[in-house]
């Protein structure tokens, strides 16, 4: 029985990508993303004594822009846009000098505040669009892209799998549609579905946390729908090589697990190492919390989330071409296979 069990682990592959790939992908995430502090802060320093001043700045701060005609309303989109991570307004040489930080961006903020506060009067700090640096404001945003990521992958991947165990996709290809036409009415529902949870989850979380929603809500409808059609897609990818619900529910785990880690919702993205964090960039969790945090606390422009909403389409498109090339296969029929007739028996002479 032991050996049949170890025969049997080794033929299921998925099986033993999660016995195997998880605790490492657990291990990496845990020892090179598992760090609050965030050593690098982007800054830029304006006012008449900017070039003074940015010369006493040290970590976490990193001058990357000096504009003595800089002014407060410049540095406030700034901030807004995410140009950048703090702004000192060096209107003098000592305690009259004010480091406005982007309070959205919560680890960054802690970090410059806390350097701000040990500056020994060099700066004084001024937190916008989180003032109390309120873990609950930044981790609302990223909870709704979190609900929508496990409702879009996982229910989708479980309920075509259990579709295709009940051969009912088998009898689509009977059917006069094409892959688009299946693909498009199976996320459909869904798609709806999910949609009414991000609605629910906002306005909870935005009522039970007083958590601010200051932006446009048409921009951050247009984010999710992107969203959710990429994670509806992986959703149905899975579906397609999946043979039962359990390898489904394997397979998404495997897909979700990393996204949540690394998107930046729970450890800040600049914290973690350089590797680490460009694997965070290929996740679209990664871009919608961008999206839902920039919306919701900063009233963030079009134009600076114009990157996370053309990755996130780029992403969609992409993924619903592999699911559309993947059932086209599926649902093709198969040929029928050749009979050969018996060979004539002759009365023998």
């Amino acid at each position: 029985m032991i050996l049949k069990e170890f025969l049997e682990l080794r033929r299921d592959k998925r099986t033993m990508a999660m016995i195997v790939v998880l605790p490492l992908v657990l291990l990496v995430v845990f020892g090179y993303a598992a760090n609050f502090h965030v050593d690098d802060v982007s800054t830029f320093v304006y006012g008449p004594h900017a070039d003074a001043v940015a010369a006493q700045l040290h970590a976490p701060f990193v001058v990357d822009g000096v504009d003595p005609a800089g002014t407060a309303a410049q540095a406030e989109e700034a901030l807004r846009g995410r140009e950048t991570g703090a702004v000192v307004m060096a209107t003098g040489t000592g305690t009259e000098s004010t480091v406005l930080i982007d309070g959205s961006d919560l680890f960054a903020a802690q970090s410059a505040a806390a350097a701000a506060a040990a500056s020994g009067g060099l700066l004084t700090p001024d937190v916008l669009f989180n003032p109390d640096l309120q873990t609950s404001w930044v981790m609302v945003p990223g909870l709704v892209g979190m609900i929508m990521a496990f409702i879009g992958t996982i229910i989708t991947a479980i309920g075509l799998v259990r579709e295709r165990q009940a051969g009912t996709l088998e009898q689509l290809a009977v059917m006069p549609f094409k892959a688009s036409d299946v693909i498009g009415g199976k996320i459909a529902p869904y798609f709806v579905l999910a949609s009414v949870d991000m609605v629910l989850v906002t306005v909870l979380g935005s009522f039970l946390f007083d958590v601010p929603f200051t932006g446009n809500v048409a921009v951050l409808a247009l984010g999710a729908g992107l969203f959710l059609f990429t994670v509806l897609g992986i959703g149905v990818l899975i579906s397609s090589v999946s043979q039962n619900q359990g390898q489904a529910m394997q397979m998404a785990l495997l897909t979700l697990m990393p996204q949540i880690l690394l998107s930046g919702m729970i450890f800040p993205l600049d914290a973690m190492a350089a590797g680490v964090k460009w694997i965070g960039y290929l996740f679209p969790l990664t871009y919608f919390n961008m999206i839902s945090n920039g919306v919701m606390l900063r009233d963030a422009p079009l134009d600076s989330l114009a990157m996370p909403l053309g990755v996130l389409a780029g992403m969609a498109i992409l993924v619903f071409t592999a699911a559309v090339l993947r059932f086209r296969r599926d649902l093709a029929p198969a040929a029928p296979k050749a009979v050969r007739s018996p060979a004539p028996t002759g009365s023998g002479r």
